[in-house]
């Protein structure tokens, strides 16, 4: 059995946790290396909220900075997504198999309770259908006081 670090996926799983800090991880996916200034400016809130959302980012070892000079520059890092997938995929063959029995169950029911063929239709009954009673009856006048 694989032995995970519990603090590694408690914090990868807690920055993950967050759409701002996913939608920043989306963007250095794409981008590659950028500087904090190109990855804030797409955002609605200030330079400095962005700032508090990549040291989560870093505390959890998904990004690294780089500075050169006046400008920081952020790195994906894989290693903690790594075994965050190691961690899904563990569950996920899991919930694979267990859809799998459901599947196989529903199918055999399915075949064992097929409708007859029309050749061997039951006689139609006798009884006769008949019209439900109304729920309620339509309100009467108000009496007047």
């Amino acid at each position: 059995m694989v032995k995970y670090q519990d603090q590694v996926l408690d914090r990868t799983f807690a920055a993950l946790a967050d759409p701002t800090r996913r939608a920043l991880l989306a963007q250095l996916e794409t981008r590659g290396s950028t500087s904090i200034s190109d990855l804030a400016r797409p955002f609605p809130v200030s330079l400095p909220a962005v700032m508090k959302h990549l040291d989560v980012l870093s505390d959890a070892g998904l990004i690294t900075r780089q500075k050169q000079g006046r400008t920081v520059t952020c790195h994906l890092t894989a290693e903690p997504m790594e075994q965050a997938m190691d961690w899904l995929n563990r569950y996920q063959r899991f919930w694979a198999e267990q859809l799998d029995r459901l599947a196989a169950f529903v199918e055999k029911k399915t075949c064992q309770d097929a409708p007859p063929s029309p050749s061997s239709q039951a006689s139609p009954s006798n009884v006769v259908s008949m019209r439900r009673p109304k729920k309620s009856t339509p309100r009467g006048p108000t009496p007047k006081k």
